[in-house]
């Protein structure tokens, strides 16, 4: 079995793979290291061999995270690193180290699927777009406060801002004008994720015409689908790319 990891800013997503038929086995998203092994040991049946991931985080965290795994399962361990080109994609930063490796592999995994110019749209902690070509040139990318950066700084600097999740989850059952405090929030926040995506949207048109492909992913990715027909929902594209950044064969 492989473990896969995306190891970001809020939370680490994880899967784990049948090897032999690449069919997923089990999945989930949680908050810490601790919540990782544990959901890992409650598997029955589950036996790893071997473990890819990508982390955003700090190299003194994924060092620590990597030896836990290793102590705990006994695999061998592969992570995503920086590359100036790979699977036909040439990162456009001008160091392109600083790019972020989650951005790189969701790219990766958009330009396979695509088979041509592509848009990448990821809404997690932070919203990001990037722009690839026909031909594999990423012409670079945008990002902007996703919904939880937004929410928390309202929360933090306002101090009548206060409401819990689960008036936050009421509050996006329609996105009319806000009746109360958390209504006004949370629908605001989510028309700027929406005004973000489509501006995306009509700059990519400017590139390209009509033809190329739109991907979502993240989290937050539902919250703009609707005001973007035609584009494709990929809540795995970061793992797409990370197979193609760490193979095991």
């Amino acid at each position: 079995m492989i473990l896969e990891l995306d190891c970001g800013n809020s939370f680490i997503k994880w899967r784990v793979l049948e090897a032999s038929q690449a069919a997923v086995f089990a999945e989930g998203v949680v908050d810490s290291d601790v919540a990782l092994l544990g959901g890992l040991h409650s598997l029955a049946g589950l036996s790893l061999q071997h473990c890819r991931l990508v982390s955003v985080r700090a190299q003194e965290e994924t060092n620590r995270l990597v030896g836990v795994l290793v102590a705990a399962f006994g695999v061998s361990i592969s992570c995503a690193a920086p590359a100036r080109e790979m699977a036909g994609v040439r990162n456009g930063y001008e160091e392109y180290a600083r790019l972020g490796l989650d951005r790189w592999l969701a790219m990766l995994g958009g330009f396979q699927l695509a088979s041509g110019a592509c848009l990448v749209l990821d809404f997690g902690t932070a919203a990001t777009a990037d722009f690839i070509t026909a031909d594999g040139e990423h012409l670079g990318g945008f990002i902007c406060p996703g919904m939880p950066l937004m929410r928390n700084q309202l929360r933090t600097h306002t101090r009548k801002i206060r409401y819990d999740d689960v008036a936050a989850e009421r509050a996006l059952e329609s996105l009319v004008p806000g009746r109360t405090t958390a209504q006004a929030v949370e629908r605001g926040c989510t028309l700027m994720l929406r005004g973000f995506a489509q501006s995306q949207l009509e700059l990519a048109r400017s590139y390209w015409g009509g033809d190329f492909s739109v991907f979502l992913t993240g989290g937050d990715a539902e919250l703009v689908a609707d005001a973007l027909p035609g584009a494709r929902f990929v809540p795995d594209l970061v793992f797409v790319g990370l197979a193609m950044a760490c193979p095991l064969s």
